[in-house]
């Protein structure tokens, strides 16, 4: 993996969080804008990003070399689960607060950030990988992440007194499978279905998904700079037990995983897509979820911010400790 590229890429996408940030403050985007965005990326850019990888021209991988990708994330997230659990206790964080730091370590903005990232820094060959890790992280994310929070949004209700409300727009009788049909399973359903099935398709097909998947990166940086512009710098930067989540999760985590893995793993691109997805910094879904079901989402919303500011000093480091 090329140091200065992964750099070049952090130093541009906190440019662009700048850009968010002076937008916002210039009152040419608001928070209202950044929800449309968010819905924008989700539904649109990053599905568009992620399918038009399956049709790339170059050498594809074997159903085999699909199929060990799927098993070692599978076991990647086994294991970040299992972290979830340790690092609220080694912080000694407070009870009331473990599940944030569970869903911060579990799930990672591998859709905003790491979708972009990987199809900059390694080609959009990676973003095969990246699907399968996305069919994961949205199957994770609306079973165990949900569970989480339901939970801890009934032990607020409880101590606060109030009835449990049901979370907007998805009460509490929805079936599983109506959760996991989203626009993240099904492109990266997609994407694999395609790649897979090799299916021909006329050329306007995946330029036009390229077009719409290149906007990606500006709009989820723009994102981002809303929400950095909206918080105070105490409320981000006066966490020292979020300093501390931030130097295991995004600097011991991902390198204590490659290293462990490394001689047990040929594919190159492979090492270097998991290198990506496991120090990229916490992602949005989580808050977005916390709100839907009325769960305290303020220590998820500094972890993320605060996270994704310490990127642009983790994950270059994190590529240069996997690259010596």
């Amino acid at each position: 993996m090329n140091i200065a590229v992964v750099i070049e890429q952090m130093i541009m996408i906190f440019i662009l969080i700048g850009v968010g940030m002076i937008l916002f403050r210039q009152n040419i985007l608001n928070e209202a804008s950044s929800k449309q965005l968010s819905g924008l990326i989700v539904n649109v850019t990053n599905p568009a990003l992620l399918i038009c990888s399956a049709f790339s021209d170059g050498p594809k991988m074997s159903l085999k070399e699909l199929g060990y990708a799927l098993v070692l994330f599978l076991l990647i997230y086994a294991l970040l689960i299992a972290c979830s659990f340790l690092i609220p206790r080694i912080l000694r964080v407070p009870n009331e607060y473990h599940y944030s730091y569970q869903l911060l370590t579990i799930f990672g903005n591998v859709g905003f950030i790491g979708i972009p990232l990987a199809s900059a820094v390694l080609g959009t060959e990676s973003l095969i990988f990246v699907s399968i890790y996305n069919l994961i992280y949205n199957v994770l994310i609306y079973t165990f992440g949900i569970s989480l929070l339901r939970k801890a949004a009934a032990r607020q209700a409880a101590a606060g007194g109030a009835e449990i409300a049901a979370a907007d727009g998805m009460p509490g009788d929805t079936p599983l499978w109506k959760k996991l049909i989203n626009a993240g399973t099904i492109s990266a359903a997609a994407t694999i279905l395609f790649y897979v099935g090799d299916f021909p398709v006329p050329s306007i097909v995946p330029s036009t998904l390229n077009y719409m998947g290149q906007s990606t990166t500006l709009l989820s940086m723009l994102v981002l700079g809303i929400s950095v512009a909206q918080m105070q710098p105490k409320d981000i930067f006066s966490h020292p037990k979020l300093y501390a989540f931030v130097l295991l999760r995004q600097v011991l985590i991902p390198i204590g995983c490659i290293l462990l893995l490394r001689p047990f793993v040929e594919n190159a691109l492979l090492v270097g897509t998991l290198t990506l997805m496991l120090a990229v910094p916490a992602g949005n879904l989580p808050l977005m979820l916390s709100k839907q079901f009325h769960a305290d989402g303020e220590t998820i919303s500094q972890g993320i911010i605060l996270s994704t500011l310490l990127s642009l000093v983790t994950l270059p480091v994190v590529s240069l400790a996997l690259s010596l």
